[in-house]
């Protein structure tokens, strides 16, 4: 079935289904990490919908974003990214997030979406790369899959919880994506 998704750039269209993604992607991933309350106060149709489209208008040109959209079922994934944020750490370019609607897991899509936005980051940001993750979540090991070291942890406030996170990183995104396109599906 991944082979009736597409890969291609987010447009302001695609705030509400970037949303409802998002929202059920966190709800999803973070049930148990995350405090309850502020996974069920998350709304795709309010705020989240808003900042996609903020995102996807007067900041696309520096903040990057890709869909994964199934031929019928629209976007089931996303992934967003551009420089780095101040985090104390070397790395030029940050992934800001990627999700996936849970059935969608496991298909080469995150993977698929991951390669584009690197390749995008490799020419407009530099060379090197980072993703902060919950420390505590299962998805984690896609990115040491590929590829990413541990460079870094610190601690967030999120819903009044104190939330680990790491810092995965690549010092060189060329041998990523050589790697990434050398090893089978896209």
């Amino acid at each position: 079935m991944a082979d009736a998704v597409i890969i291609r750039r987010g447009r302001a269209d695609d705030a509400a289904a970037i949303a409802r993604v998002h929202v059920e992607s966190w709800r999803s991933t973070y049930a148990g990490m995350l405090p309850e309350d502020m996974l069920l106060k998350l709304s795709s149709a309010d705020h989240e919908a808003r900042w996609w489209r903020h995102v996807l208008g007067r900041f696309r040109r520096r903040h990057y974003v890709y869909v994964a959209e199934h031929q019928t079922e629209g976007v089931v994934g996303f992934i967003s990214g551009g420089p780095a944020r101040a985090s104390g750490l070397d790395p030029e370019a940050e992934i800001y997030a990627l999700y996936l609607l849970d059935e969608y897991h496991g298909r080469g899509i995150g993977r698929a979406l991951f390669i584009k936005l690197v390749t995008r980051l490799n020419r407009e940001c530099g060379s090197s790369l980072l993703v902060w993750v919950l420390s505590e979540n299962p998805s984690r090991f896609f990115y040491e899959t590929m590829g990413g070291r541990r460079i870094g942890r610190r601690t967030e406030r999120m819903g009044g919880a104190e939330i680990q996170e790491t810092a995965y990183g690549w010092a060189n995104m060329a041998e990523l994506l050589a790697v990434g396109r050398s090893s089978g599906r896209p």
